[in-house]
């Protein structure tokens, strides 16, 4: 059912705007083999969690991992490269020999969630808005911490007096989602008045070409219709003029250029794309010059971490060893570069009631759209 609901939201929302992973095997038969003690010393000595080193190892000839793609496809997979090594190195010690860890970036969010479906994915790194559309197929294994932010605020002004946005050191496991005004005349005009201390209208919002992302993204689309909703009992799809983006990437770089007036984007998007915004995009000024906030949500639980209900390679047992494994990653200064990527700092484990909110929020997308 919950999947039938996505392919709906995907249809409905291609209707609504002007435009627009490897196969799983099981692990081998568990064959005896000794796990040196001197691994676990290494990893102890490193800070990290470990556990008790196993009397055997089993043998999983694949790893199939994917990410959605939330930054662009190639520069996720060169960023990740490293971790099919760490993972293996990891998982060693914890009794798994994992002979191959491959890497993909779904072609949209459903992909990967679908993929978890079927098991042709083993473990996808999903935002929490995803797993709960697919959370009959999966279990959440993990939930990221990232940096704070310098600003956090519900009102837009205070994001626009105070940028740019800086991280700090605290650790938090939400994150907001902004809708972010650019340099056409269009953004200017609503960024003036938010500056102002003006409330907008929606026909302020329904005059904008906005950009948006998938409907499954919590940050790209969810929340910001439920911001929509609340402030204005409209719903995301009232909007005369959305055009969907496949990548922030391409979101970024149409707000650059005047084709979008207005994205939905996570609060530290900006920072991530700061220097192409000059280099690649060609922009005089800064991102932050040429950006304002003028609408803040609440806060969103972090991305997770979940693993297929249905993959021969999931059992319990390999699925407590990839939680302390990427944990243990995060822990170190090598693997906090890879979930970079993500603006991930590290990970704890997840409560699947954590997610709760974002059902909620799936709910009320969902009888919006059915006229509920």
């Amino acid at each position: 059912m919950k999947k039938s609901v996505s392919v709906l939201l995907a249809a409905v929302m291609t209707a609504s705007a002007l435009v627009a992973c490897g196969s799983s095997e099981t692990p081998a038969t568990t064959t005896a083999a000794s796990t040196t003690a001197a691994s676990a010393e290494t990893t102890a000595a490193k800070g990290e969690t470990t556990a008790a080193a196993p009397a055997e190892t089993k043998d999983v000839d694949t790893l199939n991992v994917a990410f959605v793609p939330s930054r662009e496809p190639d520069e996720i997979v060169t960023a990740t490269e490293p971790l099919k090594d760490m993972l293996k190195k990891e998982l060693l010690p914890l009794g798994y020999n994992v002979k191959n860890v491959n890497i993909t970036v779904g072609t949209s969010y459903e992909a990967v969630g679908e993929g978890l479906a079927a098991g042709t994915i083993d473990v996808g790194f999903i935002p929490g808005g995803t797993y709960v559309l697919y959370d009959d197929d999966c279990d959440v294994l993990l939930t990221a911490t990232r940096d704070g932010l310098s600003i956090d605020s519900d009102d837009a002004k205070v994001w626009n007096d105070q940028k740019p946005t800086k991280p700090v050191t605290d650790q938090v496991t939400f994150y907001r989602a902004l809708m972010i005004a650019g340099p056409s005349e269009a953004g200017k005009a609503v960024s003036e008045k938010v500056n102002k201390g003006e409330e907008l209208t929606w026909d302020d919002l329904n005059g904008l070409n906005w950009g948006v992302m998938n409907p499954t993204s919590s940050a790209g689309y969810i929340y910001p219709a439920l911001w929509i909703q609340e402030k204005y009992q409209k719903n995301i799809t009232d909007l005369a003029h959305a055009v969907q983006c496949d990548s922030y990437g391409t979101a970024f770089a149409r707000l650059a250029q005047g084709q979008i007036d207005v994205l939905c984007t996570y609060a530290d998007a900006r920072r991530d794309y700061e220097e192409k915004w000059q280099s690649e995009y060609a922009m005089k000024n800064s991102i932050w010059d040429d950006t304002n906030v003028i609408g803040v949500t609440p806060g969103i639980y972090n991305d997770t971490i979940s693993a297929s209900k249905t993959s021969a390679t999931m059992d319990d047992g390999f699925k407590k060893a990839f939680q302390q494994a990427m944990i243990n990653i995060g822990n170190t200064e090598e693997g906090k570069k890879v979930i970079s990527i993500y603006s991930h700092q590290g990970y704890v484990e997840a409560n699947d009631k954590d997610y709760d909110s974002a059902r909620s929020a799936q709910e009320l997308i969902k009888s919006l759209r059915l006229g509920q």
